[in-house]
């Protein structure tokens, strides 16, 4: 370890006006070491740090025995970490032998206003994780800046959600539960099923800035192709039940074989994304809480589903598409949104464009660019997701009133009858219209 020169930068919070001392790491026992104490700025030699050098497999029956789950604990508080440049390779037969118990995480940022930017941290390996993420931020006001991470180690994996939530075998990128967390410009890698930003714990005033998200599809088609396998082993009987009532995989349509690219649970307060992309991912914003997230200038790329926002919910400039599944879910109260649609299609089972329910929506879609759909997809007010966003089960209505829906696109328009009081300008046609006192008039 080597003690530089004290310096003076700005920290956050209760850290302002502190001195760091600058000091360097060229290994990863040293950037523990450091990540334990406070005020510090930490300079890592940039290389590939294979974790099983530090931490053999011999050395998880010990770990296991006092309880020491995670494998770097960031306790510290008012550090800055550039590691610019550093990878830390974690080999997931690490956590196959440690069996920690279910969601705990590896990296955990447990102290307060620290700042971790430029890290990579890379999963290889067939090990498994039950449940978890590779980072948790568990601290308050920390920042985590340009970090790349790569997450294998789920079981089985290349279904997606289809038979359940992976036999209790998740591995998810990064987690947030302490309060005022800062996230920018960090990139996920999900080759596992998990996912892959999400907030738990009631954490508030989360902002997410210029981060990317991104999974891998695959077509039931090719699923129910294999002749051995899990799959096979199940008879391809599924979780979810399709459109034709029977709880089987459905040719036809298209998988993530993650979760969500960024996920709430709970009542998460006054969180905010910008900048932001889902590529590849189950859901691309899945924001449930009623607790005013607010979406700008982000975009889903060929996602089973591509926002699903709740009460107080705000999305403004933002775009997506219907290639695998819809662009929209909206349910609460009091949502507003403006999305642009892109041309983006493909060959598989689509079944809406979007579903509104619940009351004091105003809601707006529009084309990406003067794009256009080939093919028709109905926004349907009136309606409810599908049960838990599964794009091969079917619709059924609810209750919703006071919603206004603005059509710029050519999708048509389906009300149900459960809707009413509603003001629907649209340039594309009516199909149906069964709900009450619900205008629709022509754009």
């Amino acid at each position: 370890m080597v003690l530089l020169a004290a310096t003076t930068y700005l920290v956050a919070t209760s850290w302002a006006q502190t001195k760091r001392t600058e000091v360097e790491a060229t290994s990863l026992a040293e950037l523990l070491a450091y990540a334990g104490q406070s005020g510090l700025e930490i300079t890592m030699k940039p290389g590939h740090y294979r974790l099983t050098d530090w931490l053999p497999l011999e050395s998880m029956a010990a770990r296991r025995e006092r309880e020491q789950f995670e494998f770097m604990d960031f306790s510290g508080s008012g550090n800055l970490f550039r590691l610019r440049g550093v990878t830390i390779e974690v080999d997931t037969a690490l956590r196959s032998e440690l069996r920690p118990p279910v969601h705990t995480s590896e990296f955990v940022v447990t102290g307060n206003d620290n700042v971790i930017e430029g890290l990579t941290i890379t999963n290889v390996g067939d090990g498994l994780s039950r449940g978890g993420s590779v980072v948790s931020v568990n601290g308050d006001g920390n920042t985590l800046r340009d970090v790349t991470l790569h997450v294998r180690g789920s079981s089985p994996y290349g279904y997606g959600d289809l038979f359940g939530k992976s036999g209790g075998h998740k591995h998810s990128g990064l987690l947030v539960v302490g309060n005022d967390a800062r996230v920018v410009g960090c990139k996920l890698y999900m080759r596992s099923f998990g996912h892959g930003y999400y907030i738990q714990k009631e954490a508030e005033n989360a902002r997410f800035e210029d981060c990317y998200g991104e999974g891998v599809m695959r077509s039931t088609d090719e699923m129910l192709a294999e002749t051995t396998g899990f799959g096979v082993d199940r008879d391809f009987e599924s979780v979810y039940k399709n459109r034709d009532g029977v709880a089987r995989v459905t040719p036809g349509y298209m998988k993530s074989l993650a979760e969500d690219g960024y996920r709430t649970y709970g009542d998460i307060k006054n969180i905010s994304f910008t900048n932001c992309v889902a590529k590849h991912m189950r859901g691309g914003f899945e924001l449930r809480t009623e607790g005013g997230a607010r979406v700008e200038n982000c975009r889903t790329i060929g996602t089973e589903r591509g926002y699903w926002v709740s009460s107080n919910a705000v999305v403004v400039d933002s775009v997506g598409d219907a290639q695998y599944g819809p662009l929209l879910f909206v349910e609460g109260e009091g949502a507003s949104v403006e999305l642009a649609l892109t041309g983006a299609e493909s060959d598989m089972n689509v079944h809406s464009l979007a579903t509104i329910h619940g009351s004091g929506h105003h809601v707006t879609i529009r084309r990406f660019n003067g794009q256009r759909r080939s093919k028709a997809l109905p926004i349907l007010v009136g309606y409810a997701q599908p049960g838990a966003g599964e794009g091969m089960s079917p619709y059924s209505e609810r209750a919703t009133n006071d919603v206004t829906l603005r059509n710029e696109t050519a999708m048509s328009i389906v009300v149900g009858q459960e809707a009413r009081d509603a003001v629907i300008r649209s340039e594309g046609p009516t199909v149906e219209n069964n709900g009450s006192h619900v205008s629709i008039e022509p754009l």
